[in-house]
């Protein structure tokens, strides 16, 4: 049985588990924690990342790399568009999810108001939150707004990698209590409803609720 390395909140351990589950594949679950990792480890994922992936013989580091390897060896359903630009288009927005969303949601307002008061024993500098909230989620929710349209998903007819990783990250907002205003992005705060409210998105949601004590 294959398994996945890496700690519950991280999106990018998460953006695997949701492909894990859409899939159908059974794997163990080892929640390594991103600092002062083993030796060991490193063997897997030299630059001490995670998530991290080992299936048999084969190791592999890197959620998007992870999540390719694992369309190739379990191609059914797919989560990858057949054309060509729907497929770049997917992989853009699980960039966007992953290089665009991740670095204002993780460091400014996950980490300030999840991670440093109950693991680091570090107050919250609202002055951070407020400041990415007010002024670097706005222009991003605005981009994904006017992408989505009228559609159910972000690219195509079907849940595609885009939707896995433009949801993760929005997790970790949800986590830290703050979600997308109905009122200023109706269509986007709808599509973040439907894609949370997949199995595969909602047993995560549940789990992480209920180990961090967020109920």
């Amino acid at each position: 049985m294959p398994t996945l390395y890496g700690a519950n909140a991280s999106p990018f351990v998460r953006k695997v588990r949701v492909v894990l589950a859409e899939k159908g594949i059974a794997y163990e679950h080892d929640p390594v924690v991103p600092f002062g990792v083993s030796a060991e480890y490193k063997q897997i994922s030299p630059l001490g990342r995670i998530p991290a992936f080992r299936d048999g013989d084969r190791t592999l580091a890197d959620s998007s790399v992870i999540c390719a390897y694992l369309e190739r060896t379990h191609p059914s359903p797919a989560l990858y568009p057949s054309d060509a630009y729907d497929y770049a288009r997917a992989l853009w927005f699980e960039e966007y999810g992953d290089g665009g969303m991740t670095p204002v949601i993780g460091p400014k307002i996950f980490f300030q108001r999840f991670i440093n008061p109950r693991f680091f024993g570090k107050p919250t500098d609202e002055a951070v939150v407020s400041k990415a909230i007010d002024e670097e989620l706005p222009p991003l929710f605005d981009y994904l707004e006017r992408e989505l349209g009228d559609r159910e998903f972000m690219v195509g007819r079907s849940f595609t990698i885009g939707d896995i990783g433009l949801g993760t990250p929005l997790v970790n907002l949800r986590h830290a209590g703050v979600r997308v205003d109905p009122k200023r992005w109706p269509k986007l705060a709808a599509y973040v409803e439907r894609i949370h409210g997949r199995p595969s998105f909602k047993s995560l949601i549940d789990e992480e609720t209920a180990m961090y004590g967020l109920a």
